[in-house]
């Protein structure tokens, strides 16, 4: 799971990119990946958030074996063996939040991009697939998250967590259903991902770095008026 800093900045009351495009960042650490999406695009594009997200400016979502998501203390080695060997339970984490991206997850790389908004109608699908339903038919959740005010997704038997389907697979299949070029068979590491969507096709490029010394960036700021939170 990508963890983030249990102290929120300030909300920055910035207003969604308009125009025919929107902003999607990728979250990395070194093991594991994540996408933060604007939440009303995601919204007016056909996606079914869970009960208890209310309306909120970004999402942060990831995917990976339920026990590692809900429990708090590291995997067992037993846990670690079945979770790569055996097809185990999964869940997909989202969590909203309303301020400047890489001040939520400053403990990761964060990436953007720049996508058609019209690329949001697949990725909602995608996302709808990966959730089990209730009875009113919303995203089945099984648990609050470990940081922010999220919810874990309970998904379907038939998307398990298996090696080597594993989270990278499901960033990149997320990000090849929103019609980048990412080929989600050769995701098995977060360096994988990394390198296919900086990739020229792709388009991320990153925006902070918690290596490198706090305020400074890898890339000039997006400008006045564009930068949707960063």
């Amino acid at each position: 799971m990508v963890a983030s800093s249990s102290r929120l900045p300030a909300p920055v009351p910035t207003p969604l990119a308009d125009g025919g495009r929107v902003q999607v960042h990728l979250l990395a650490d070194p093991l594991h990946t994540g996408l933060v999406f604007e939440l009303r695009w995601l919204e007016e594009c056909g996606y079914v958030k869970p009960p208890g997200i209310g309306n909120h400016r970004y999402v942060s979502m990831s995917w990976g074996d339920e026990t590692a998501y809900v429990q708090e203390r590291w995997l067992s080695p037993v846990q670690v063996f079945r979770a790569l060997v055996l097809p185990t339970p999964s869940v997909m984490e989202c969590i909203p939040f309303d301020w400047k991206v890489e001040e939520v997850c400053l403990h990761q790389r964060v990436y953007v991009a720049e996508l058609p908004r019209s690329s949001g109608v697949p990725l909602a699908r995608f996302l709808n697939a990966h959730a089990q339903l209730d009875e009113q038919g919303r995203p089945l959740t099984v648990a609050a998250t470990s940081w922010g005010d999220g919810r874990l997704i309970r998904c379907p038997d038939e998307l398990s967590y298996r090696f080597p389907r594993m989270c990278n697979r499901w960033t990149a299949e997320a990000l090849a259903s929103a019609g980048l070029p990412v080929d989600g068979t050769a995701t098995l590491t977060a360096g994988d991902v990394i390198r296919q969507a900086t990739s020229p096709g792709s388009g991320f490029r990153l925006i902070w770095d918690p290596v490198k010394a706090p305020g400074t960036r890898s890339s000039p700021p997006l400008p006045a008026g564009r930068e949707s939170g960063n």
